[in-house]
């Protein structure tokens, strides 16, 4: 996104999040009390504003998410992105038509084909595990993103005349980071700030609407099996927070997803068993498990899967707050309104990603 767009987009911003914010009062007296995200200046002054502020000068040096200090010394006119998380950032911040390369599988990832579905049918330069490192310097691009895990790579990157940045968003503050880092490597500052505004007037949204709600707990449930559960190292743990609830699985230490027992579930007994966006069981597998069937969450029907119809809101995209928006919505439903999550889906994916929502969950 170029400044010559950003008043459209900061007109387009706030008008999007006034939207969201408005419904977010429900019918209790502690969903009336929540507010709307305060509007500071208008959107005139808004976007004349930054533009000054914000202009990116080249060479740059920037900290990437390893802590290694990189140079780039003109401003990227051509990227390749090897991850589907700094994908899903670049086409939030603008800057899609000037990918060259994108992760495998993107033509499978519904969030693309909505919003830059030119993305489908660009070169694969691989996995965090198999990485063309070939493929993607006869590409030739200005800068590559890749995920931390490729941190081994980088080297003979580099050596292949490559400028790569490590992105690493597994929190919600390395989150903001990785938004920072890309924004001023891509130029587009501004559009960052307002990403990462949007991100945080919706979360404040929520918090004030569930107010002082008493927490349930809840259980995580991994991808492949009920019996994995993300731990409070997991980005997971940081959306059942965000949606007032308390992670059942606080005393595990794993920093990924961690293999439990049935006895270890029936121990911790969760409110809520909540299953993750790409799980590959469903909600009535769960409900029907006789091994679960004195587990409070399965006694009073309460277990439900994260939003997939557009992308796995747990985890760190940009969009990965509206995770904790609809968790919000399910952990406490006196307070949090289905609509206002519907509201926060259509403000955000329209905003940044150029589409309305058809389906949510």
């Amino acid at each position: 996104m170029k400044m010559t767009k950003m008043t459209a987009l900061l007109l387009a911003t706030a008008m999007a999040l006034t939207a969201c914010g408005s419904t977010a009062a429900v019918s209790s007296e502690a969903a009336a009390s929540a507010a709307a995200p305060e509007v500071t200046a208008s959107p005139e002054e808004a976007a004349a504003a930054p533009a000054a502020e914000t202009a990116v000068t080249y060479p740059l040096t920037v900290t990437d998410q390893l802590g290694r200090e990189v140079t780039i010394e003109t401003e990227p006119k051509t990227l390749a992105s090897g991850y589907y998380i700094s994908t899903s950032l670049l086409i939030a911040l603008g800057v899609q038509d000037e990918l060259v390369g994108v992760e495998a599988k993107a033509d499978k990832r519904t969030i693309y084909s909505l919003s830059a579905p030119e993305l489908q049918s660009l070169p694969s330069i691989g996995t965090a595990k198999e990485f063309d490192l070939e493929g993607c310097a006869a590409l030739t691009p200005d800068l590559v993103i890749v995920p931390a895990k490729l941190k081994d790579s980088i080297p003979q990157m580099e050596e292949l005349g490559l400028t790569v940045l490590a992105v690493k968003p597994e929190d919600q503050d390395k989150l903001y980071g990785a938004i920072d880092l890309l924004a001023q490597a891509t130029n587009t500052v501004a559009r960052g700030e307002e990403l990462k505004s949007a991100i945080e007037d919706n979360l404040l949204s929520l918090h004030e609407a569930i107010g002082d709600a008493e927490a349930p707990t809840v259980y995580m449930a991994g991808n492949s099996s009920v019996l994995q559960t993300a731990g409070p190292a997991m980005y997971q743990n940081y959306m059942i927070e965000n949606a007032g609830g308390l992670n059942a699985a606080a005393s595990v230490e794993d920093t990924y997803w961690a293999e439990v027992s049935y006895e270890q579930v029936l121990d911790w007994d969760p409110d809520y068993i909540i299953l993750a966006s790409d799980a590959d069981y469903d909600v009535d597998s769960v409900l029907n498990d006789a091994a679960l069937a004195d587990c409070t969450a399965v006694k009073e029907g309460h277990v439900y899967q994260l939003p997939h119809a557009i992308e796995a809101v747990d985890s760190p995209v940009p969009g990965s707050f509206l995770g904790s928006v609809y968790l919000g919505s399910v952990l406490h439903p006196e307070q949090v309104s289905e609509q206002f999550y519907h509201d926060c889906a259509d403000a955000f994916y329209t905003t940044y990603y150029g589409f309305t929502p058809a389906s949510y969950e």
